[in-house]
C-alpha cells in the first residue's frame, strides 16, 4: 500500500538564494545550502570544537522515492528483525514480539520474558544470532523488575516458527549491574554483532541525577557499551580486561542513553548515536577504550539551564563527531550500502522522534559535510532504520498505532 510520494529534490536555491552554493535538479549531483537546523540553540555560547561539528551544511540529493506501508497497527515498535525467508520480527514497548508476513501480524509470541514497562523502555531490540539458520536463536533486550531497581537484562532464546510461534530456551545471559533505584529510563538497549560473532550492547545512565557518579565508574554497566559472547560472558580481548575494578566485558565508557549502533561498511569502525539533555545529541565514532565523557562534558544543558560538568570539552575524552543542539531525539543508527539508492550509499542515517524525520548524513572521512531530513511531511515520531536485504530502506513508526514503512525509488 504506497502511502505518499516524497520528492527529495527540492533546490535549496528556492529557499535559501543566498546559501545557495549551486546544483541542478535534472541530475544527481547534491544541492548544498544553509544548515537545515534554524531552531535557536539551547547552549548558544559553546563553540563546536572543529568546522562542521554541527549544524553542517544542507546537502539534498535529489533522490525521488516512494514510500510503502508495510504493515500497522503495532503498538510502540522499538526493535526489527529481517527474517532469512522475509518475514520480520518486530518487538513492541509493552512486551509483545510478532511476526509480520506480508503485512500480516501475528498473535503475540509467546514465551517472551516478563518485561517492565517504566515510561519510554520495555520490551526494547531483537537480533538474530549470526547461526540462526541452523540454530533459530534470537537475543532480546528488556527492561527487567528487579527488587533493586529495573535495569536493562539481554535474554537468548530459540525460535520455534510454528502456527503459533513460541520462545523456548529463554535464558537471561547478561544484566547491568550494579541494580539500582531509575525513575525514568535511559537504558540503552541496542544490540550488535560485530563480524566474530560477539555481541555489543549499549547501556545508559538510567537518567537519574544521584547516580551519576556510577557513569564514570568501570566497574559498573552504567553508562557504557560493553561485548560479550553468545553466553553473555565478556569477549576476549577487551581494552578493560587487564584494568583493576573494570568490568571486562568492558568497550567504552561516558554515555548518556546510546541507542543507535552500527559498523560504517568495509571497516571495523564502530558509531553510535546518544541522546543528550537540552542539545547535545551525538554521533561517536566509538573506540576501544575511549571514554566520551558524559557527564563530565556534553554540548546540551542540563534541563535546569545550567552547564553539564565543566561543558563541551575537557582533557581525556573524546569528542563527538558530529551533535545537534536543539536536541533532535536520535532513535537508531545506520549505514546504507544498498544499490536501490546508489547516491546514497555509504550515507549514515538516523531516526528522529521530537523533530520527526529521517536524517541523512554525508561523511568525508571522520567528518560530517552535509545533511538532510528527509519523512518530515509525515509529521510522525520515528523509532528506527534499518536497510532491507534487498537494498530497500524501512522505518518504524513510534505511535500507538504504529506503521513498518519501506522507501523504495519512485516509479
Amino acid at each position: 500500500m504506497k502511502i505518499s510520494k516524497l520528492t527529495a529534490g527540492v533546490s535549496l536555491c528556492m529557499l535559501a538564494l543566498a546559501a545557495c552554493a549551486g546544483g541542478d535538479e535534472t541530475t544527481n549531483e547534491p544541492v548544498i545550502g544553509a544548515p537545515v537546523e534554524t531552531q535557536d540553540k539551547n547552549a548558544p555560547d559553546q563553540v563546536p570544537a572543529f568546522p562542521e561539528q554541527t549544524r553542517a551544511p544542507s546537502m539534498t540529493s535529489n533522490v525521488d522515492f516512494d514510500v510503502e506501508t508495510v504493515a500497522e497497527g503495532l503498538v510502540e515498535m522499538w526493535g526489527m528483525a529481517f527474517m532469512p525467508d522475509g518475514r520480520l520480527l518486530v518487538t513492541e514497548r509493552d512486551g509483545r514480539l510478532r511476526i509480520v508476513d506480508n503485512g500480516r501480524l501475528s498473535p503475540p509470541i509467546e514465551g517472551v520474558p516478563e518485561v517492565t514497562r517504566q515510561e519510554i523502555s520495555g520490551l526494547a531490540d531483537v537480533i538474530l544470532d549470526p547461526g540462526f539458520a541452523e540454530n533459530k536463536r534470537i537475543y532480546l533486550s528488556y527492561i527487567e523488575g528487579r527488587p533493586e531497581g529495573n535495569m536493562l537484562s539481554v535474554a537468548r532464546a530459540t525460535l520455534v516458527d510454528v502456527t503459533q510461534p513460541r520462545l523456548e530456551d529463554v535464558e537471561v545471559i547478561y544484566r547491568q549491574l550494579p541494580s539500582l533505584p531509575s525513575e525514568h529510563g535511559n537504558f540503552g538497549a541496542r544490540l550488535l554483532f560485530d563480524d566474530e560473532g560477539y555481541l555489543f550492547v549499549t547501556l545508559g545512565d538510567l537518567a537519574s541525577t544521584p547516580l551519576r557518579p556510577y557513569i564514570q565508574d568501570l566497574g559498573t554497566g552504567i553508562g557504557k557499551i560493553v561485548r560479550i559472547d553468545t553466553d553473555g560472558n565478556p569477549a576476549p580481548g577487551g581494552p578493560f580486561a587487564d584494568t583493576e575494578g573494570a568490568l571486562p566485558e568492558l568497550w567504552a565508557a561516558g554515555f548518556r542513553n546510546p541507542i543507535g549502533l552500527a559498523f560504517r561498511p568495509g571497516t571495523d569502525e564502530l558509531w553510535g548515536i546518544d541522546i543528550g539533555p537540552r542539545g547535545g545529541d551525538e554521533i561517536n565514532l566509538i573506540k576501544a577504550g575511549k571514554n566520551y565523557g558524559w557527564p563530565v562534558i556534553s554540548y546540551g544543558l542540563e534541563y535546569s539551564g545550567e552547564v553539564v560538568g565543566e561543558g563541551p570539552v575537557a582533557e581525556g575524552y573524546e569528542q563527538p563527531v558530529y551533535y545537534w543542539d536543539p536536541v533532535i531525539s536520535p532513535s537508531s543508527l545506520t549505514f546504507y550500502t544498498g544499490d536501490m539508492f546508489p547516491e546514497w550509499q555509504g550515507n549514515l542515517f538516523a531516526t528522529s522522534l521530537t523533530q520527526m524525520h529521517l536524517v541523512r548524513l554525508v561523511l568525508e572521512g571522520d567528518r560530517v559535510v552535509g545533511e538532510e531530513r528527509l519523512l518530515e511531511d509525515l509529521g510522525e515520531r520515528l523509532r528506527l532504520v534499518k536497510q532491507a536485504p534487498d537494498g530497500s530502506i524501512y522505518v518504524l513508526t513510534d505511535n500507538t498505532d504504529g506503521r513498518i514503512l519501506r522507501l523504495v525509488p519512485a516509479e
